[in-house]
């Protein structure tokens, strides 16, 4: 007998209503009806197929490429009174054969597989004796090659359609661009369902980008201003980039962890643990670091390095605040990662066409970079999303950027790259612009060109951003064959004309100041969630007790209540069950289970 999913919802989950389009997706996925879902981390796609597969009979199975989300996702349905179970290559044969009786009794109401388990010609037969309600297929994008998180074993999930023919499938994603979505739709087949699109706006985070010069002390006054005491995470590129940045944010005197694919398996487990269960930790780590990483109360992203594309970069920024309060993504930027990312898609084994479409995707990464206008716009027009307004809560709409009229010096740059028979960089073609006279220089014979010295009215730094926005404009492309020289790019002979003006920004360049003094004492002040100072203070005691209890069960602390949840809290001061049983995310199962403790460190605070 199907269940109400309006009651589920707030029953299980301890919510009033649905978020945007949530009720229409599962009134259509308890109808029996395919779908591609695309929501915004933090938008509630989880409840989608949570809901639907509470409300039909049988079990509903999750596809999902991590363990990590995996046993998050379980270990939170089971606080809330959900029969969930995990089945992957973490599991002993015990507990594989514990959890197998228990699908083929009827005994669990959700179980997360890998597709690797998925694809088994055994487990395939064990779900054809199976009541099912539905599949899942999570992080949907794996299945695209366009994707930026491609995983073939994803390829193989169109089997579902062709044994389970009248078992909805719900494919859900967080990021998919036009191509994306539409590899999705043929490479599961979901023809014949219905596409979702509830928005990609994040309107809690404030976006950021700075020029890398002095970048590690950018993120530093930008942890310190904003971010003390609070968890983040930092990506950059490389492994040894990464420990050092982590081993450096410890001697800054913050609590810093590592994670990469080189370190060891235990190791890294252990520190994404820590990173979960303990609150304050700054986690710096690649790209390997973070998919499928449930955890709320992410306050800030910050990269120290480009990322690949701006489907990474959404993705990627998206894993702070989770929970819809107050959180940041920051970026450094610079020429040289222009290079390296350049480098990546030319010497992978792409086809062609592939790689083609990685260019592109690099372009648009680079124009969001650089643009004057507001970044939460252009971030949403590449998702074919418009924002009527500018957001307010991004670096250009705080602070307008100045642009120049760069037309002139445009031309000396790319007359000098022309004259230096585009083989430099940036760093060699701006010494001759700066009238450099290197031992290098000399013995190229680039003093005596007509271009060495022209350029001596902007400072290096000045030519690095001006030279960085020529590569956005394509008006310079980075020869990957000829070892990151610069070349002329098609659309360069207009400007060389003078038929057309070059409008750049202008970036303000900051001066590295002297290390913190006292770090002990500086770090120990944790910025305010809340504006009224009493409700911050029963907020902090709050979460005390959450990180209490979440080690007594260990088990991360947002598994027992959202940040959210304590900060109505904090504000409201419940002081009964009744009163309790009313804050969002406080479902039939959370109510019983921790009203009285709460309640009582409440009334003890009052």
């Amino acid at each position: 007998m199907t269940k109400i999913p309006k009651e589920i919802l707030k029953n299980v989950f301890g919510f009033d209503s649905f978020k945007t389009l949530q009720g229409e997706i599962i009134d259509h996925a308890v109808a029996g009806g395919d779908a591609l879902i695309l929501m915004p981390t933090g938008g509630g796609k989880s409840l989608c197929y949570q809901i639907p597969a509470l409300s039909r009979e049988g079990v509903g199975v999750v596809v999902s490429p991590l363990i990590a989300l995996m046993r998050d996702q379980v270990e939170a349905l089971n606080q809330l009174g959900v029969r969930a179970e995990v089945l992957n290559s973490s599991l002993t044969p015990i507990k594989i054969r514990e959890v197998e009786q228990k699908l083929l009794k009827g005994l669990l109401d959700l179980v997360y597989v890998s597709p690797e388990k998925l694809l088994t010609e055994g487990f395939l037969n064990q779900l054809s004796q199976c009541k099912l309600s539905l599949f899942a297929i999570d992080e949907a994008h794996c299945v695209s090659q366009w994707g930026h998180d491609f995983r073939p074993e994803y390829l193989k999930l169109s089997v579902l359609k062709n044994r389970f023919a009248n078992i909805p499938r719900l494919a859900l994603t967080a990021t998919a661009d036009g191509p994306t979505r539409k590899d999705i739709i043929e490479r599961l087949d979901l023809k014949e369902g219905r596409l979702f699109i509830s928005g990609f706006d994040r309107p809690n985070i404030k976006y950021t980008i700075v020029s890398k010069d002095n970048s590690k002390h950018k993120l530093l006054k930008f942890i310190e201003d904003n971010h003390v005491g609070d968890s983040g995470i930092v990506y950059c590129l490389s492994r040894a980039r990464v420990e050092a940045t982590s081993k450096w944010l410890m001697e800054e005197g913050f609590k810093s962890l590592h994670y990469h694919a080189g370190m060891d398996k235990t190791q890294r487990q252990t520190n994404q643990d820590k990173f979960l269960k303990e609150e304050g930790i700054i986690m710096v780590a690649t790209i390997a670091f973070g998919m499928g990483i449930d955890k709320p109360d992410v306050r800030f992203v910050a990269h120290l390095d480009l990322p690949k594309s701006l489907e990474s970069y959404y993705q990627e920024t998206g894993r702070a605040g989770r929970d819809g309060l107050k959180s940041a993504a920051w970026l450094a930027y610079g020429l040289e990662d222009v290079a390296k990312i350049s480098n990546f898609i030319e010497s992978s084994n792409a086809q062609e066409s592939q790689k083609r479409i990685e260019r592109q995707k690099l372009d648009a990464l680079l124009g969001y970079c650089e643009t004057t206008r507001c970044r939460r716009q252009v971030l949403l027009e590449y998702f074919d999303e418009k924002l009527p307004d500018p957001c307010g809560n991004c670096d250009t709409c705080l602070e307008p950027v100045n642009c120049f009229d760069a037309t002139v010096a445009t031309q000396k740059a790319l007359s000098c790259v022309y004259r230096t028979e585009e083989r430099f960089g940036a760093s060699y073609v701006i010494d001759v612009l700066l009238g450099n006279d290197t031992e290098r220089i000399t013995n190229f014979g680039h003093d005596k060109i007509s271009t060495f010295g022209v350029g001596k009215e902007y400072s290096r730094d000045q030519w690095r951003s001006i030279f960085r926005q020529l590569v956005a404009k394509r008006l310079l492309l980075v020869d990957i064959e000829g070892h990151g020289g610069y070349r002329l790019g098609e659309n360069c002979k207009p400007i060389f004309r003078g038929e057309e003006t070059v409008l750049l920004r202008e970036d303000s360049f900051s001066k590295k100041t002297g290390r913190s003094k006292d770090k002990k004492t500086k770090r120990q002040k944790t910025h305010a969630t809340l504006n009224n100072t009493e409700d911050e203070t029963l907020f902090q005691t709050l979460r005390a007790h959450r990180l209490e209890l979440a080690g007594e069960q260990k088990v991360p602390p947002f598994v027992i209540f959202h940040d959210s949840t304590l900060v109505e809290m904090a504000q409201t001061r419940p002081a009964t069950i009744t009163e309790f049983g009313q804050l969002s995310g406080v479902g039939k199962a959370k109510l019983e289970r921790y009203a009285d403790s709460f309640l009582t460190v409440i009334k003890n605070y009052s």
